[in-house]
């Protein structure tokens, strides 16, 4: 059983490496945009295969996981947080299901097709939510609009 979890989080943190490395992301944010994807790939696993729990609600929490920190660690290195999601997010893609779901209409098994299909747009949707509640959360308890004051925006 902890192999499996220890062989998932390796899968997923060379997955995200890996996409870093091809998108380009600087070399010192490698490892923690890496760790993020792997920790959110284990809360995905966990929360949906586990517990039993919905894959959208286990993909919608990951992504929010993965946001969170993606949001910290863009603090920490003093850069965008897009440079730690994006390798992060791509883990939690449901590249299989898009591929089923692709074969089975070519099969001609339309429900099939469709059952893939819905469970394609609903991780999707799934990630696409966790990200941008992460997002507004973090705006709306950030320094920035209730701790210190800022002269920018306040006289």
């Amino acid at each position: 059983m902890t192999l499996n979890y220890l062989t998932y989080l390796l899968a997923a943190f060379v997955a995200s490496f890996a996409f870093g490395v091809m998108y380009n992301v600087p070399t010192r944010t490698l490892f923690a945009s890496s760790i993020s994807g792997a920790l959110g790939w284990l809360v995905y696993y966990v929360i949906a295969f586990q517990f039993g729990f919905v894959v959208f609600i286990g993909a919608g929490a990951a992504s929010f996981l993965v946001a969170f920190f993606s949001q910290w660690f863009a603090r920490y290195y003093r850069m965008p947080v897009i440079v730690f999601a994006v390798p992060a997010i791509i883990p939690l893609v449901p590249g299989g299901s898009a591929y089923n779901m692709m074969r089975a209409f070519i099969e001609g098994h339309t429900e099939l097709a469709l059952m893939y299909g819905t469970e394609t747009f609903l991780v999707s949707g799934a990630i696409a939510l966790g990200l941008s509640i992460n997002s507004g959360l973090f705006q709306i308890f950030s320094n920035r609009t209730f701790g210190k004051r800022d002269k920018r925006y306040l006289p």
